[in-house]
């Protein structure tokens, strides 16, 4: 597993399962010819990414960013839809770290589509039980009530299986919450209407998780956004704001979906000052 250092805060990447989506959604308008070049595709014009949990432990906290694609939660058509091919290790991740589901505290959701949120759940008999059964588990208010009510076009990824639950869990915010001292959480909708980054900030040093935001490295181009955006110019705009505030703060950028990095730093000319790699990645670069 690899990890990262931020201050007192550390910060380490869980197994949670893979995917592998169509390169023309994920890249949205922009052509095979050039996305291709970043990040190329595995099959059937699918790419790689992977669906890895933030494990972040702070002197008083053991907490979780997204959750992972979870066990058992999709059925062959799903998984064969959405291209899975690996579920979750999270549990096993944690043992070998010496710690349990018991063991977590807080779950920050940067947003509740099925491939962060379905590891909050598990089944048990004839009925789905909480993975995290003491975490308090923070999401955007707005995201919560899409979760529970969802529109025409995103029912097709919020499913009750994944919030009837952890319904108790449920602490909400706003527009900002500062959940510790070293770690604020800021709603910025975009990718989905209540989607959220995360903040970490710890002896002068600083990681910004931005979710699907940037799911790759390969999205680092502002206008890049995924066709399953559904605010594709606010997440133009909130991508535009948080890599400036990231090359301002030498901030580490940190990723859930990617393949090849777990995190990079870019200067303001776009150029890579430094990075940490998956070990065994699928990416042929």
């Amino acid at each position: 597993m690899e990890t990262l250092t931020i201050g007192d805060v550390k910060v380490t990447w869980l197994h949670g399962g893979d995917n592998h989506l169509d390169g023309g959604a994920m890249f949205g308008v922009v052509p095979k010819e050039l996305w291709s070049k970043k990040y190329p595709a595995a099959y059937e014009n699918r790419i790689p990414m992977r669906t890895d949990p933030l494990l972040v432990q702070t002197k008083t906290d053991s907490i979780l960013i997204d959750a992972g694609i979870g066990n058992g939660m999709l059925g062959d058509k799903h998984k064969k839809h959405f291209g899975v091919t690996e579920e979750s290790q999270v549990v096993q991740d944690l043992a070998k770290l010496n710690l349990t589901c018991e063991d977590i505290t807080k779950v920050i959701m940067t947003h509740l589509h099925f491939d962060h949120v379905s590891g909050l759940t598990t089944r048990k008999e004839e009925q789905f039980v909480s993975v995290f059964p003491n975490a308090d588990i923070y999401v955007s208010e707005v995201e919560w009530n899409e979760m529970k009510n969802p529109n025409i076009r995103s029912k097709n990824t919020y499913w009750k299986q994944n919030w009837e639950a952890i319904e108790h869990q449920i602490v909400t915010f706003n527009n900002h919450l500062q959940l510790l001292p070293e770690i604020n959480i800021h709603h910025t909708g975009g990718h989905s209407n209540g989607h959220s980054i995360v903040i970490l900030n710890s002896q002068n040093e600083t990681l910004v998780h931005m979710g699907d935001l940037l799911p790759t490295h390969a999205h680092q181009n502002v206008l890049w956004v995924m066709a399953y955006d559904d605010y594709p110019m606010d997440s133009i705009c909130e991508k535009q704001k948080w890599l400036s505030y990231a090359c301002q703060h030498n901030a580490w950028l940190s990723f859930y979906h990617d393949a090849l990095y777990r995190a990079v730093k870019w200067n303001d000319a776009g150029e890579l000052l430094d990075y940490l790699m998956i070990e065994k990645s699928v990416l042929n670069q």
